[in-house]
């Protein structure tokens, strides 16, 4: 018997075994309690329980380690030596390839709609696009491919898909998972090449296929403080959407058009009352035009900004932004993350190729030690030629680290006016409480400040020795949570100056910290109204997610008016969102050990953030959530803030963070120092031009003058 037969042999005698295993079911027989946590555990509700945890997170930690120490030099050698433009040809020529695989899978599926598109296309790309390097059947036909193999067919056909499991290099799947890449592995050409010519490119088509999974894979193990725990969750999600024929745009075309048919019409109605009055403001002697207003006029003060009275007054913005339709402000507060982002460094090429020296690659990575017995404090910066500029210091958002995309894209704005930039994560993030005393437990404004302003003395005496040089200017920058501290900082500062920083500037800070905490509480309980359909529901929320990010990625340049997410899709996305931030840094603070995290994920699905205060903020110093949020109020810094002039803060009028009557009252403390947008809700406006151009004159350094009290 010859070679090539055995191996077929052993192939046929896998594909039947991995069949029986999935027609058994050989996930718990226990039944689906219902649960009664506070937040669902959407490991379990796509995957049932974890029954073989313990070696799983054995043989993902083995993974890990396998792929930054000998994958990924392999790839990054593979994108050093071949071209960007040579990579995405021979993806796009290996998925070419693949056509016998999604041919099959959607005939046993009877989707013969799909297998006459995918037909249709590979004969397009085959031909035309010169064996498929090129995509003619989407360029010129409007032909979108359709994402089908095997385990979707063995799903049609009925297949369990068993116990969750992980394999050594493949990663995590379930039995149908493995039946359905030995399927695959059979229908594609090239597993049949018999030639050592062959061979090699076939080993080359692999590298440059699996290439594609670095930047996932680098960006689960630097984001989370539990990488397993949540690349379980998005496997599970990623693979019901597959196996149930959910990434399909026809979702994403529902989704926009019920956006545009229902649109938020009091939102709507407030925003042209708003413009309607702005220009009937611009009737008067002055005669300045609406851009005029918007830009900036010489009595722009006299004509937008009125005497607030807390009762009788009606907020009007400062800033508007005409090329904007509002929906809800959950929703619009997702534009800045899910699609108005600009595009940084996406390519595979872009991650990996030690040729690439973009922005991004060019920022560095260093660390400080805050804690002698503790890991050093990671930070990233990048100087100008200048090392005697001045820097700017970025403070994210809740939750976010030192890889986040919004601190790259601010190091950029910064960096382009002459800036050096140093970004720190987030104070309420697991890496931040890592570095940190373990008494330390993020939450409390004036705390976090003063951790703050000592990791960022450090950082700052580190680049200035390590560069011989001296900053001749610090800016803080802050968003979210992260501005809401920046203003502590700035208000401890001007009491006691000695960080040397000459502007402060918050984007959304919250105004009432414990009201904008049951706020996000309120929106996370969204999951809990339907319970009973939540599978499907977010599962069909997270492919609207998927198509989307596909979509931008299609087409850079691309333009939506709406986004097609419905309110409560909204509220389960930034549900989703909020609790894993908040399970991370639970995750730390409670040392959990590297082995099984069962009960702890038991423990953190039953706690929102009304409970992480009452767990561990509160105690001798505030015996009551009222307490804490009286000292935790932006307001409580009335003094500071009615008499510095070294700060801008920049707000909207629809934040669901913060109420009117709190906007108001920030207003009358603040006066011209606040901005308030008239649109955007919470962050959503980030990337808007309006804005922009407003921060860049903020911080241009041409007409920058020192204005801050010492």
């Amino acid at each position: 018997m010859s070679k090539e037969i055995r191996i077929i042999k052993i192939k046929k005698f896998l594909i039947v075994l991995v069949i029986f295993l999935c027609t058994v079911n050989i996930s718990y027989a226990e039944e689906l309690v219902k649960q009664q946590s506070k937040y669902p555990d959407y490991s379990y509700i796509y995957l049932g329980a974890d029954k073989y945890e313990k070696m799983n997170r054995k043989v993902f930690n083995f993974n890990l380690g396998l792929n930054k120490y000998a994958i990924r030099p392999v790839h990054i050698l593979w994108c050093s030596i071949m071209p960007e433009y040579g990579i995405e040809r021979i993806h796009t020529a290996y998925k070419n390839i693949e056509y016998p695989k999604r041919l099959i899978s959607s005939l046993i599926q009877k989707d013969f709609k799909a297998s006459g598109t995918e037909t249709v296309r590979f004969l397009t790309n085959t031909t035309i696009g010169i064996g498929g390097m090129f995509d003619p059947a989407k360029r010129f036909l409007k032909i979108d491919p359709v994402n089908e193999d095997m385990e979707q067919a063995l799903t049609k056909c009925k297949c369990s898909s068993g116990s969750y499991i992980v394999l050594p290099v493949m990663n995590g799947t379930t039995a149908r998972g493995v039946a359905g890449k030995i399927l695959d592995t059979s229908l594609n050409p090239t597993t049949y090449v018999g030639t050592p010519i062959l061979a090699m490119v076939k080993a080359g088509l692999t590298v440059n296929r699996t290439s594609y999974m670095q930047p996932f894979i680098k960006m689960i193990e630097s984001t989370y403080a539990d990488p397993y725990e949540i690349a379980k969750k998005m496997y599970g999600i990623d693979n019901y959407i597959k196996c149930n024929n959910l990434d399909r745009k026809e979702i994403l075309e529902k989704g926009f058009k019920a956006a545009e048919e229902e649109p938020d019409n009091e939102l709507v109605e407030n925003t042209l009352d708003m413009r309607g009055k702005h220009e009937d403001e611009n009737k008067g002697d002055e005669k300045l035009t609406v851009a005029e207003i918007i830009k900036g006029g010489t009595n722009i003060d006299n004509i937008i900004l009125k005497s607030y009275n807390l009762e009788n007054s009606k907020l009007m913005a400062d800033m508007l932004l005409y090329d904007y339709n509002p929906q809800n402000p959950v929703v619009d507060s997702m534009r800045t993350a899910l699609f108005d982002i600009p595009v940084v460094d996406t390519s595979v090429w872009n991650e990996l190729s030690i040729w690439n020296r973009s922005f991004s690659k060019r920022i560095k990575t260093s660390s400080v030690n805050i804690t002698p017995e503790k890991e050093n404090y990671k930070f990233k910066y990048i100087m100008q030629k200048d090392k005697n500029s001045p820097v700017a210091i970025i403070y994210p958002s809740i939750g976010e680290g030192i890889t986040s995309r919004h601190s790259v894209i601010l190091a950029k704005i910064f960096y382009d006016a002459g800036y050096s930039v140093i970004i720190q994560g987030s104070h309420f993030q697991w890496e931040f409480v890592k570095s940190m005393p373990d008494s330390y437990k993020p939450g409390i404004p004036s705390q976090d400040a003063e951790y703050l302003k000592t990791v960022t003395g450090k950082i700052v005496e580190n680049l200035e020795q390590k560069y011989n040089c001296k900053f001749s200017g610090k800016t803080v920058i802050g968003t979210s949570f992260g501005a809401l501290t920046t203003l502590f900082l700035a208000d401890k500062e001007y009491k006691n100056n000695t960080l040397n920083i000459t502007k402060y500037i918050s984007i959304c800070p919250p105004i009432e910290l414990v009201y904008a905490m049951q706020q996000v509480d309120k929106n996370s309980e969204e999951w809990d109204k339907n319970p009973d359909d939540l599978k499907n529901r977010a599962a069909v929320t997270a492919a609207k997610v998927i198509q989307l990010s596909d979509m931008k990625d299609a087409d850079k340049d691309i333009k939506i008016s709406v986004m097609p997410f419905t309110e409560e899709e909204g509220k389960l996305i930034t549900g989703f969102i909020m609790h894993q931030k908040l399970s991370d840094l639970i995750f730390t603070l409670e040392k959990t050990p590297k082995n099984k995290k069962t009960e702890i994920y038991n423990t953190i699905n039953n706690m929102n953030y009304r409970d992480y205060t009452e767990k561990y903020l509160l105690g001798d110093k505030y015996k009551s959530l009222e307490e804490l949020g009286s000292e935790a109020s932006l307001l409580s810094l009335a003094d500071f803030l009615q008499s510095s002039a070294n700060y801008k803060i920049y707000h909207t009028l629809d934040d669901y963070l913060v109420n009117q009557n709190q906007l108001k009252q920030l207003k009358i403390y603040t006066g011209k120092k606040t901005v308030l947008l008239s649109n955007g809700a919470h962050l959503g406006f980030l990337y808007k031009p309006e804005f922009l151009e407003d921060l860049k004159k903020e911080i241009s350094l041409k007409t920058k003058t020192a204005s801050a009290k010492n």
